[in-house]
């Protein structure tokens, strides 16, 4: 069986820090990575969704953590079709029209820089391309994959779709098909069911060497409400207990797993984690 590694989707959010998980004294950058790093054995930068990563963030990442941590990094809005503010580049990129294609060339360089220092360290665990809902299965889609991973060949990319048909029962094989073709792992998630923007219950396999799965609540809002309410949701023991045998089998599959815990309200992801890391012991 492959390695358990159970995180969250943050140690930065606003919601977890104020909720006081975090003892006195340790509430400082430096104080909250070092905490959360003996607690958990994975996190993701989110934040590498909103804004370009540093180096310096990284270089300091590294010397915080213990070479067994891993980070799983978001890929910016810009290198997943999602809309980008020009205040959210650097300053002496705005100049440029987001279309440019020489700004994308920039971006793409100044991201796997920024990476660098954890791709060297082996803390590097996935880099994170989610896609936004209208990103739907097609020969253009496709095409948008094969430039992205040519881009990321040096990365371990994990790859989550928002758009249900990726996933519906007559195409996930293609689908799963896909990436395996590409190198990539497919990201399973948890979130409500039942609504237009659910997202399909499977855990595909497509990649030997990791797999990922997010859970990202179930809240009724999924998809249509504000940040906080579509993610807004405390899971119980036994709604986690029920994903054990689905743990279990990718698993069996892959050398890791990481699991991530995106319901991101006060402190709920971070005793969501603590407690699948117990039924996981227990079990």
């Amino acid at each position: 069986m492959g390695e358990f590694l159970i995180g969250t989707c943050s140690w930065t959010d606003k919601a977890l820090v104020a909720s006081g998980w975090y003892p006195p004294g340790r509430r400082d950058p430096e104080g909250r990575l070092r905490h959360y790093a003996e607690h958990f054995s994975v996190v993701e930068v989110d934040a590498g969704y909103y804004a370009l990563p540093s180096v310096r963030n990284s270089l300091l990442w590294n010397e915080r953590t213990p070479p067994s941590f891993r980070f799983d990094v978001k890929a910016f809005s810009l290198l997943t079709g999602h809309p980008t503010r020009k205040t959210a580049l650097p300053a002496d990129l705005r100049g440029h029209a987001l279309g440019d294609p020489e700004l994308l060339d920039e971006v793409w360089h100044r991201f796997g820089a920024a990476l660098r220092p954890l791709r060297e360290s082996g803390r590097l665990g996935a880099v994170l391309f989610q896609f936004p809902p209208w990103f739907g299965p097609g020969a253009r889609a496709e095409t948008v994959l094969d430039a992205i991973r040519k881009r990321a060949y040096e990365w371990p990319m994990a790859v989550e779709f928002r758009h249900p048909d990726w996933w519906c029962e007559d195409r996930r094989e293609r689908t799963a098909a896909l990436l395996r073709d590409m190198d990539a792992t497919a990201v399973a998630v948890d979130t409500a069911q039942g609504l237009p923007a659910s997202m399909p219950a499977v855990t595909p396999v497509t990649s030997s060497r990791l797999a990922v799965v997010r859970f990202h609540g179930r809240s009724a809002a999924w998809g249509t409400g504000s940040k906080e309410d579509r993610f807004r949701h405390t899971y119980t023991r036994e709604e986690l207990a029920a994903w054990l045998p689905r743990l279990r089998f990718l698993a069996d599959r892959a050398e890791q797993l990481h699991v991530l815990f995106n319901n991101c309200c006060g402190d709920a992801a971070v005793r969501a984690a603590e407690t699948l890391r117990d039924l996981l012991e227990g079990s």
